[in-house]
């Protein structure tokens, strides 16, 4: 079985206890399947957010029974997340309390690594969903086959876990169409959530519309969409490495909370370094960068180049070119 090859081959680099993030739908069933065939030590996680009233309860009762059949330890939530949404995006904070409760779960259980179910086609969707909304290489990268994810200080000190805690996904090379014929043949039911076909949702028209319409012109999209990630990806990688040296190069002694860059470094630079140079400093003070689209950086290279001498950004934060110095800070 292709599967659970692909899960092997995988977890050839992943050893001690684990998390599997299940909700009950077919992705992660495959994997809790695949996974328990490889005989790792599990412990399921399953968050029931209770926005379908009776099918989320029938979700939960649904993962609990599959895990006592398996023999798998599993740790439920029950959390009323249309409450805590008020005001901000119900998926987002429904994402949110999932990683929560998965990343609390492995500290409990001294786990290294939490996996989840994302898939070939779900990378796919992710490029499409990107470039809808416009993207540059970092975003073009889609779904990461694993990273570091971070721990709250609230929990216990994960003392028997030396590397950081990882967020792996081992089903990214296998499709969804894999997917179903792995688990009818173990004749393995799994739940179906409704809300998966609601086109009010962007991802939703991508999976059941546009992604069938571009396998009309390329029926291996999939694949090639994978390989546009993969080049993205070692690209990225590149001009990051880059942009580090340039920052290491062209950083100054801090004026109090001020970042100051030597401008006349960054003016010879390449303009996709400075970018993600400027992004690394960004992601380094803790800047937010949700409003930070692709005019805004834009605007803030040609700061940095001295086209531009000064700009506003979202968060407080402001560019300054003064003089042989480019001056970073941000309104506290």
């Amino acid at each position: 079985m292709r599967v659970v090859g692909e899960v092997r081959h995988f977890m050839e680099d992943w050893s001690g206890p684990g998390i599997v993030a299940v909700s009950g739908g077919a992705d992660s069933v495959a994997l809790l399947r695949a996974l328990h065939a490889c005989r790792l030590p599990l412990t399921v996680a399953h968050v029931n957010h209770k926005l379908r009233g009776a099918a989320s309860d029938a979700d939960e009762a649904f993962v609990l029974r599959l895990c006592d059949q398996l023999g798998v330890q599993c740790r439920v939530k029950a959390v009323a997340v249309a409450t805590l949404a008020t005001g901000s995006n119900l998926e987002a904070t429904a994402r949110r309390v999932r990683y929560d409760f998965f990343v609390e779960t492995a500290t409990l259980f001294g786990a290294a690594w939490i996996a989840t179910a994302h898939t070939a086609d779900d990378h796919a969707e992710t490029v499409l969903h990107r470039l809808i909304r416009g993207t540059g290489l970092q975003g073009l990268r889609g779904i990461a086959a694993h990273r570091p994810i971070a721990t709250s200080t609230a929990l216990p000190a994960r003392a028997s876990v030396t590397p950081p805690l990882q967020l792996i996904r081992p089903l990214l090379t296998v499709t969804r169409a894999e997917i179903l014929a792995y688990l009818h043949e173990l004749q393995q039911p799994f739940r179906e959530d409704a809300s998966n076909t609601d086109p009010r949702f962007t991802r939703n028209r991508i999976r059941h519309e546009l992604l069938p319409l571009l396998k009309t012109f390329n029926p291996d999209v999939v694949s090639a969409l994978a390989h546009v990630a993969e080049h993205a990806s070692e690209a990225h990688e590149l001009i990051s490495v880059l942009a580090g040296e340039l920052l290491a190069q062209a950083e100054r002694p801090r004026a109090a909370d001020t970042v100051v860059l030597d401008a006349v470094r960054l003016a010879s630079a390449p303009r996709a370094v400075v970018r993600v140079a400027l992004r690394q400093i960004w992601e380094r003070e803790g800047w937010p960068m949700a409003n930070m689209n692709y005019a805004a950086w834009n605007r803030a290279v040609a700061i940095a180049g001295g086209a531009v001498r000064a700009g506003d950004f979202p968060g407080g934060v402001t560019l300054r070119h003064v003089g042989r110095v480019v001056q970073l800070s941000r309104e506290t």
